[in-house]
């Protein structure tokens, strides 16, 4: 990409960051159709934009209808950000919420080591293989249009919209008669008098504490720096003299380690628990990233560096990257679900934008380890702030979440 539109370290930030511009807006499409129409059409519109733009994209003309069309891809991304963990998490009963809901960050690794894996074959096919790699999205899109057809809608949502024989019917293909019954009175009860609720509800003073959570996690999963190895990979291994070639094989490594450890936290999560993973992984990844800038600032050979960005990404998968969304789609009362929801996650992608947009300029200036520095700190933080104000959520009805919240 830096060579088919002659990329400076300040068009390469937003050229990858265009595509949080568009997440942002996508959660703030997505809050809004949550709401009015439901969950499920909201997650076919996104698959529908998945599909239209991957094809755009692939055939760009230029930097500006790619970094337009990127954009338009950020928008179905963050719809789905928003729309896949909350639907999980109103389908799930409380002992599988978290398996569940980490269900969805498990579909998103096998989807880049997918990527990582097409991309290494097609890398060798000629100037045009990205957009190849780009137009194959379409496939996945489509899968997940056709997919999302088949879903019911959130029983949630329904009895918010006073649709109770939908929602039951829902509702009895998860669980038993008496469980219908409970969990209708729990919804219905957590809803009273709160049918429709401005935005301005999230600011309240009664939900206040969740929602300050909801937005630091959110942030604090970003800015901890992770999708920096993500997304620049091969900037990262070539300032240690790797080949294009072992560049490419690295982005397969990271997608297999994470694959692997997104599925011990699957397992882990509803026994651990979520404090005890993101205190773990944001002490675990401040201790990693100190190691790494010192491999990279006193040019240690690319198979060290390798064996701590691997350890890194095996770090953020078990903890903070199921287990934020977890909570996020956990922690927010169901009055407010969805406009906090979405609050949470325009933050995060906003924050995923300043991390991409600046790493390339950080790294011009401070040599390629300094930024991982400065992500060392902002992890420490992070395990600062989970440790005083985050408590455990496992096991618990989001309507018993909603419970403690306001008790306390």
């Amino acid at each position: 990409m830096r060579s088919e539109f002659a990329l400076d370290p300040v068009w390469e930030g937003f050229l990858t960051g265009s595509l949080a511009l568009g997440c942002i807006v996508g959660c703030l499409i997505a809050g809004s159709i949550a709401e009015k129409y439901g969950r499920r059409p909201g997650l076919m519109l996104a698959a529908f934009i998945f599909a239209l733009s991957s094809v755009a994209i692939a055939l760009s003309i230029g930097l500006t209808f790619f970094v337009a069309m990127r954009f338009a891809a950020g928008i179905g991304v963050g719809m789905a950000s928003m729309l896949c963990p909350m639907y999980i998490a109103e389908v799930s009963p409380a002992e599988v919420r978290g398996r569940n809901v980490a269900i969805n960050q498990l579909t998103v690794v096998l989807g880049i080591l997918v990527t990582n894996l097409v991309n290494y074959f097609l890398a060798d096919t000629g100037p045009d293989a990205w957009r190849w790699m780009f137009g194959l999205g379409t496939v996945p899109s489509l899968i997940f249009l056709f997919g999302v057809m088949w879903l019911p809608e959130s029983p949630r949502w329904l009895i918010k919209a006073g649709k109770h024989e939908k929602a039951e019917k829902v509702l009895n293909k998860i669980g038993s008669a008496q469980f219908v019954a409970t969990t209708v009175a729990a919804i219905e009860k957590s809803l009273s008098g709160n049918k429709n609720q401005p935005f301005r509800a999230v600011f309240e003073k009664s939900v206040r504490p969740a929602v300050i959570v909801g937005i630091v996690l959110a942030v604090f999963q970003q800015l901890c720096g992770i999708n920096v190895v993500f997304n620049y990979t091969s900037t990262i291994f070539e300032s240690v003299g790797s080949s294009l070639d072992q560049q490419l094989f690295e982005t397969v490594s990271i997608g297999i380690v994470n694959l692997v450890f997104t599925l011990i936290a699957m397992w882990q999560v509803d026994k651990l628990g979520r404090r005890p993973l993101m205190l773990i992984g944001s002490l675990g990844l401040a201790v990693l990233y100190i190691i790494l800038a010192f491999l990279l600032q006193t040019q240690a050979s690319a198979s060290l560096v390798s064996i701590f960005v691997l350890l890194a990404i095996s770090t953020y998968a078990l903890s903070l990257a199921p287990v934020t969304w977890v909570l996020i789609s956990e922690i927010f009362p169901n009055k407010i679900r969805g406009s906090a929801s979405m609050l949470a996650l325009v933050c995060l992608w906003g924050a995923y934008f300043i991390l991409v947009f600046t790493f390339p300029i950080l790294a011009k200036k401070l040599g390629t380890y300094g930024p991982f520095y400065l992500y060392a700190a902002i992890c420490f933080a992070g395990f600062l702030f989970v440790k005083l104000r985050v408590k455990e959520t496992k096991g618990q009805t989001l309507e018993e979440l909603e419970d403690n919240l306001i008790r306390h």
